[in-house]
Formats: C-alpha cells, structure tokens, sequence
C-alpha cells in the first residue's frame, strides 16, 4: 500500500508501460485482415471517487482491453495530459435564468485554472445562431473575460441546444489531435418538435449531435441549469431535459451534473468532478478489425476490479 497518495495523473504512468509492454498478449488482426484506427476518450477512475470520496491510496489500473461488439481489439496508444492538451468548448444556452449569471466567477475560475496548452471556446447558444465569444485559444484569461451574462430571454431561445452541438463540433477539426470535450449549460430540452411528451422524447437533434461527437472523439459534459421555460418547475420538461443532457454525457464519455430539479446554487461541487473527470481523461487509440460500415458498441476494462473506465458507448462509422 502507498499511504497518503492522491491518485494524481502522473500515477497513471506504471500504467502506460503496462499497456506498451503487454499490446503482444492481446490479439493481433492478421497481415490479410482489415483495420482501421479508432480514437476514444476515456476517464480512467476509482470506486471511492464515483462515489465521491478522495481516494488516499494509489491505484494501479493493471491491463486495459477494449472491445467492440464484443470482439476485442488491438490497443495501439493511450495518451493523456502531458502528450495530448485538452481543446474544451463551453457552451451556454442564452436563455438560462438570471441565477446562471451567478455562476460566471465560477466558471472564470475554471477556465483560468485548466492546465497550461488547454484551448478554451467560449460560446452561446441562440435561437438560429450560435454566437462564438471566443474561438479555440490557449490564452485562458481571454477565455475566462469573454464569459457574459446570458440574456435570459425567451425570444432568442434555441429551438434545440443540439442543434449548436453538432455546429461547434465542426470547429474542432482545425484542432490537432488530442483530448477533446465540450461543457454544455442547459435546460437539455429540445422542443423543435413541440412541447408533447412524445415530441419531447424523439430529438433528432440530439441524436444526430451524439453521432457527431462519437465520430469525433468529443466528451460531452454537461450542467443543468433552467431557462424561462423551465423555471416554473414543470416536472415532465425539467424530466425530459435532463434525460437528455444524461444521454448524450453517458453515450459520449462525458458526465451530466444535475441539483434535483432545481437551479444550482453553485457550479463549485461541479467543477471538483468535472476537474477531476478531466484529469483522468486520457485517448485511447486501437485498430478496429471491422471494416464495414455501421453503428459499434464499445466496452473498455481494467483487470483491476477497483477500477471504472468511463468512456462512449459506441459510434457510427460510415
């Protein structure tokens, strides 16, 4: 046992011989078989820290094996916050209540405190539009001082805040390669298709923006935080918003960050995980031996039974 040790990144590193020194013991696709490279961002964590709690000891996360529809794969690399800098996107929806506007120090402060080489954008989601504050930049304090209020009215909600998502992800193909995320601040509710439940429950939008975000390695991670068409504490939207901010975090590798159905007093308690989810994060590269087109299911493992990997679900490749 390594008393009083924090489970901090450069801990991981026994763990990056491991996976160099033990690619010769998993399944090697024959010269006649056809692959292809697939890149994943994955957060690699303790039980004690799922549930909150700060783990003293170190945690060796023995050998990783990944597997898709169930066939496991060729582990190429994994990469983390020293060799693949983070490109984190944030995006507000315009519309959120005045209590968000409480929120911006803290956000500041995160942005500002994101290791050095992060990029950060900053942008807003609006009905039509997606006003950028601030395209990718390593400079964290311009980052942190475009933050503004949000407007909180009405007339410039988005119809779907996903339909932003799929317009921001294409601004990371400018980007080298490395961990990508995007922090979304919503209500989750899509209401392109009216205000039924049935409606409610069916966003092609959403569906459409999880497919992207897959194809390009992007976690989403997302607040829940009320717009005007929530705040009135309608159960059935606040409901149905947050199941969808959960699908898209969960099917991308990401974490949604709710306080019941209420506005959160602070984003604080949020960012302790968000930093810490993010500082586990590392892309993970393997050779797919499914040539075809089609949607994959993806499962990633450690032999350590104390260890969690988070990580998408799957993705669609076309």
């Amino acid at each position: 046992m390594f008393k009083n040790k924090l489970f901090v990144f450069s801990a991981i590193f026994p763990l990056l011989l491991f996976l160099f020194g033990s690619t010769s013991a998993q399944t090697r696709p024959n010269q006649s078989q056809k692959v292809r490279t697939v890149t994943i961002p994955i957060s690699i964590l303790t039980k004690q820290e799922l549930k909150g709690m700060q783990t003293e000891e170190f945690v060796q996360a023995d050998r990783l094996s990944v597997k898709e529809n169930n066939d496991e794969q060729t582990i190429l690399s994994i990469r983390s916050l020293t060799n693949a800098p983070l490109a984190l996107a944030i995006l507000v929806q315009d519309d959120l209540t005045s209590n968000f506007n409480l929120q911006l120090r803290d956000i500041s402060n995160f942005i500002r405190k994101l290791p050095r080489g992060s990029r950060v954008m900053v942008a807003y989601l609006r009905g039509g539009s997606t006003q950028v504050r601030q395209r990718f930049t390593d400079d964290l304090e311009k980052a942190a001082d475009s933050l503004r209020i949000a407007v909180g009215s009405a007339s410039i909600a988005p119809r779907s805040p996903y339909e932003g998502i799929e317009d921001v992800l294409n601004r990371f193909d400018a980007l080298p390669t490395g961990r990508r995320a995007i922090l979304l601040i919503s209500d989750g509710l899509d209401t392109s298709n009216g205000l039924d439940f049935s409606s409610l429950n069916q966003s092609i939008d959403l569906d459409n923006a999880i497919l992207k975000a897959q194809r390009r390695s992007v976690a989403v991670y997302s607040f829940y935080s009320p717009t005007t068409l929530t705040e009135n504490g309608n159960s059935r939207l606040i409901l149905s918003g947050q199941s969808s901010l959960e699908k898209i975090s969960k099917e991308t590798g990401g974490r949604a960050f709710f306080q019941g159905s209420i506005a959160p007093i602070s984003f604080e308690p949020f960012f302790r995980d968000l930093n810490l989810l993010l500082n586990r994060q590392f892309v993970l590269t393997y050779l797919s031996t499914h040539p075809k087109k089609g949607y994959y299911k993806i499962q990633v493992s450690s032999t350590n039974p104390e260890v969690t990997i988070e990580h998408p679900k799957g993705y669609y490749f076309r």
